[in-house]
C-alpha cells in the first residue's frame, strides 16, 4: 500500500517543477522588459532632451510604466497562481469544497475583478466591450465621466440608447466586415444624446471569440477631437488665407496648395497647379526650378522675391517665404511655404519712386535754394543748392536749429516767427549769408506757412536767392550815372574853361611879339606853355566824356594812349608813376573801333598798375610798349607792382573779383576791358613779369583799310 501511495507524488513534483520553470520565465521576462525600457530611456535621452517642451521627461516616464506594468504583471501572475493551487486542490480532493475553501475562492476571484477594473479604470482612452447586439458588458471610468452617468446605469443597458450618431442601421452595414476580419480601427464620429456637441474618436475594435465564434467586441478608443478640431480650423484657414500657401518636393514640384495659390497663378484649380512641371512657372526656362532647392540646403527659413509665369503668360512678382519639414529620421521631405503676389505693390512703388525722382530734380532743378523749417524751429529739408550758395551740404544743416547755425542771420529768424505765429501769411526779406570760403553775400529770402495734408500749420517754406550781384550792378549802375553826370559837367566845364584858356593864348602871344625885357618875354613864354597845356587836358577831358559815335572808326592806338596818359598825369605824377612810353619805331597801322571805349579800357589798365604799385611802395615806374605782327596791334602794360599770384591768375576777369580792400575797387574794370576787347574781336590777357610786376597785353586786329586812309585824330 505504501508503494502505490507514493506513485501519484511524481506528477506532483514533475507539475510544481514546472510551475517553479514558468514563474521563473516570467520572473526573466519581466527583468528583460525593465532592462529594455531603461536601456531605451539611457539610449534616446539626449535626443529627446532637445526637443521641445520638455519632451525629454518622455524616456523616465517610459521606465515608470514599464516598472508599473511589471509589478502589476508579477501580482497578477501571482494570484493567478494561487488560484490554480486553489483549483487543482479542488481536483485532487474527491470530497467537496468547505465553505471557507469557496469563500476562499470568490475573494482571490473578486479580487482579480478588481485589479482588473483598476487597470482599464487607469486608461486615459475609452475601453468597453460590448455584444453583437450593442448590449455593453463593461466600461472604464472615462466612459462614466464622458457620459456623465454612473457605472451602474450604463452595463447591460444598449450603447445606441446613449448616442445620436452613429445610428444603429449604419453599424449594421459594417458589422459583417468586422465578423469576417474580427478586427477594426478608424475614426469615428459621435454625438452623445446629452450633448450636441461632435466628438471624434480614434477605436481599434477587436472581436471577443468564444469557441471560435464572435460573440462581442471589445474597444479602445482615443479622443482625437481637439485634433481634429485643430486640423478643421487649420483646414479653413489655409484654404482662406489671402497668401498663396504650397508644400512642394526638394526639387520643386507642387505637392498642395491652396485656393488663394490657384487665383495668384492664375489657374482654374487645385488640379492644374499640382499637375504642373516644376519648370512651369519659371521666368527663365533654362534655370532650375525656382521653388526647388540644392540637395546641400539645410532646410532654414528663406525668405526671396521672384518672378514666375502666370498661365496667361505674364510675369508677376512674388515674396516667396519656405521651410522645410522633416520625417522622424531628420531627411528633408517637403518645403511648405507662402507666395504673396507684390508685382502691384512694386510697380507702386517704382511709380512713387519715379514721383519723388521728379520732385527732387525739380527742386534740385529750381534756381533758388529750398529750406524748410518745422514748428521747433530746425531745417527740415534743404535743397542741394545750398552748396552753391553758401558752400554746406544738406546734411550739414538738416536737424539743426536755426538759431544754433553759424553766422545765422536774425532777420531771416524774424521773417520765420512772424509765419510760425501768424502775424503775416507771405514775406521777404533781404540778409547776409556767409560762404563756406569766408566771403559774406547778399540774400533775399521769400517764406510762406506750410500746411500739412490735413491743413494744419506744419512749418515755413523759405525761398533763398542769391541777389549780390544784382546789388553790385545796382550800385555800379547808380556810380555809372554819378559819372555821366560828372561828363556831362565835365563837358560844361571844358567849354566854359577854353573861352579864358583862348584870351590867355592870344594875350600872351600879343604880348611876345611886343617890346618887353627879356624876364618878363621868358615869363610870357612858360604862360603860354602852361595855356596850351590846359587847353589839351581840357581838350582830353571832352573828347573823353563825348558821348560814343555810332560804328567804329579806324584808330591810332599810340595816340589814344597819349591821349589816355595826358588824362591821368596828374594822377601818376602825384602817385610817383614814371611812365615809360615808347612807341613803335615805324608807323602803326590803324586799328578798327570805338575810340571811347578803347580809351577807357586803357585807363582801367593803368589806373589798376598804379594803384598795385602804391600799394608796395611809394614809387613806381609803368612801361608801356605797342608792337604789331601781320594780323594785329598788341599794347603791352608792365609795373613793377607786387604781380599777380597763380591761383587768382585764373579769375582775375570774373565779374565783382576783386583782391583790393573794401571801398577800392568794384571787381567790374577787368570785366569791363574783356566784354569791350570781345566786341572789338580783341583779346585782354594777363601774366606775372618774369622780374616781377603784372603784365598785361591788349590785342587789336588790323582794320581793313589803307594805312593811308587811317584817322590820326579821331576828335
Amino acid at each position: 500500500m505504501s508503494e502505490p501511495e507514493k506513485q501519484p507524488a511524481r506528477p506532483a513534483t514533475t507539475q510544481n517543477s514546472l510551475e517553479q520553470e514558468e514563474a521563473w520565465l516570467w520572473r526573466i521576462a519581466l527583468f528583460f522588459v525593465v532592462l529594455l525600457a531603461t536601456g531605451l530611456a539611457a539610449e534616446s535621452w539626449e535626443r529627446l532632451q532637445s526637443l521641445p517642451y520638455h519632451l525629454g521627461l518622455l524616456s523616465i516616464g517610459l521606465l515608470c510604466v514599464a516598472i508599473a506594468f511589471s509589478g502589476f504583471a508579477y501580482g497578477r501572475r501571482k494570484r493567478v497562481t494561487e488560484l490554480q493551487n486553489l483549483v487543482r486542490g479542488f481536483q485532487e480532493r474527491t470530497t467537496a469544497p468547505t465553505d471557507e475553501q469557496l469563500d476562499q475562492l470568490g475573494e482571490l476571484i473578486a479580487r482579480s475583478q478588481r485589479s482588473f477594473k483598476e487597470l482599464i479604470d487607469s486608461f486615459d482612452d475609452i475601453a468597453f466591450a460590448t455584444s453583437l447586439e450593442g448590449k455593453i458588458k463593461t466600461v472604464n471610468r472615462r466612459v462614466t465621466e464622458l457620459l456623465g452617468i454612473p457605472y451602474s446605469e450604463v452595463v447591460g443597458h444598449r450603447i445606441d440608447e446613449f448616442l445620436d450618431e452613429p445610428k444603429r442601421e449604419d453599424v449594421d452595414r459594417g458589422l459583417a466586415r468586422f465578423l469576417e476580419k474580427r478586427r477594426w480601427s478608424g475614426v469615428v464620429c459621435l454625438r452623445l444624446k446629452s450633448s450636441a456637441r461632435t466628438l471624434y474618436f480614434d477605436c481599434a475594435l477587436n472581436a471577443i471569440v468564444k469557441s471560435d465564434e464572435v460573440v462581442g467586441m471589445s474597444a479602445l478608443a482615443r479622443d482625437v477631437t481637439e485634433e481634429r478640431e485643430k486640423e478643421r480650423r487649420f483646414t479653413e484657414l489655409f484654404e482662406t488665407l489671402q497668401e498663396g500657401v504650397y508644400f512642394s518636393t526638394p526639387e520643386g514640384k507642387l505637392l498642395d496648395g491652396n485656393a488663394a495659390l490657384v487665383q495668384v497663378l492664375g489657374y482654374g484649380s487645385k488640379e492644374e497647379i499640382l499637375s504642373l512641371d516644376p519648370k512651369a512657372l519659371n521666368s527663365d526656362p533654362n534655370q532650375s526650378p525656382v521653388l526647388g532647392r540644392t540637395a546641400d540646403d539645410q532646410g532654414g527659413v528663406r525668405t526671396r522675391e521672384i518672378m514666375l509665369h502666370r498661365k496667361n503668360g505674364t510675369l508677376g512678382v512674388f515674396l516667396d517665404t519656405s521651410r522645410a519639414v522633416w520625417d522622424a529620421g531628420g531627411k528633408i521631405v517637403r518645403y511648405q511655404g507662402t507666395l504673396v503676389d507684390v508685382t502691384e505693390r512694386r510697380e507702386m512703388e517704382k511709380a512713387l519712386r519715379r514721383q519723388e525722382e521728379f520732385h527732387r530734380y525739380l527742386l534740385e532743378s529750381f534756381p533758388d535754394l529750398i529750406l524748410v523749417i518745422d514748428l521747433n524751429g530746425h531745417y527740415s529739408f534743404v535743397s542741394s543748392r545750398i552748396h552753391d550758395l553758401r558752400g554746406y551740404k544738406p546734411e550739414d544743416l538738416l536737424g539743426k536749429k536755426v538759431e544754433e547755425e553759424q553766422d545765422y542771420s536774425p532777420e531771416l529768424f524774424a521773417l520765420y516767427r512772424d509765419l510760425i505765429t501768424g502775424r503775416k501769411m507771405f514775406g521777404s526779406c533781404d540778409y547776409s549769408s556767409r560762404h563756406r570760403d569766408g566771403n559774406w553775400r547778399t540774400m533775399r529770402a521769400s517764406a510762406s506757412p506750410l500746411f500739412d495734408a490735413e491743413n494744419k500749420l506744419n512749418g515755413v517754406i523759405v525761398s533763398v536767392r542769391d541777389i549780390t550781384v544784382e546789388k553790385k550792378l545796382e550800385q555800379q549802375i547808380i556810380q555809372s550815372e554819378r559819372l555821366a553826370a560828372m561828363g556831362q559837367m565835365i563837358g560844361g566845364f571844358a567849354h566854359e574853361l577854353n573861352n579864358p584858356l583862348t584870351s590867355i593864348l592870344g594875350m600872351s602871344e600879343l604880348l611876345q611879339e611886343g617890346e618887353a625885357p627879356e624876364s618878363v618875354r621868358k615869363q610870357m613864354v612858360i604862360l603860354q606853355q602852361q595855356a596850351r597845356r590846359a587847353a589839351e587836358i581840357v581838350q582830353n577831358l571832352m573828347y573823353f566824356s563825348r558821348p560814343p559815335a555810332p560804328g567804329k572808326s579806324p584808330i591810332d592806338l599810340g595816340e589814344l594812349v597819349q591821349r589816355t596818359l595826358h588824362l591821368h598825369a596828374y594822377s601818376l605824377r602825384k602817385s610817383n608813376i614814371t611812365v615809360d612810353f615808347l612807341k613803335a619805331a615805324n608807323s602803326l597801322p590803324p586799328v578798327s573801333g570805338d575810340a571811347h571805349q578803347l580809351m577807357q579800357v586803357f585807363l582801367n589798365l593803368i589806373l589798376n598798375s598804379e594803384q598795385a604799385m602804391r600799394e608796395v611802395r611809394d614809387r613806381g615806374t609803368l612801361r608801356i610798349r605797342i608792337s604789331k605782327d601781320e594780323k594785329s596791334v598788341s599794347v603791352i602794360f608792365q609795373d613793377d607792382g607786387p604781380g599777380i599770384s597763380p591761383d587768382i591768375l585764373p579769375n582775375i576777369f570774373d565779374p565783382f573779383y576783386t583782391t583790393k580792400r573794401p571801398g577800392r575797387g568794384t571787381g567790374l574794370g577787368l570785366s569791363i576791358c574783356k566784354a569791350i576787347l570781345r566786341e572789338h574781336r580783341g583779346n585782354v590777357e594777363a601774366a606775372s613779369g618774369a622780374g616781377g610786376g603784372a603784365v598785361f597785353t591788349v590785342t587789336l586786329p588790323i582794320a581793313a583799310v589803307a594805312p593811308s586812309e587811317a584817322q590820326t585824330d579821331p576828335v
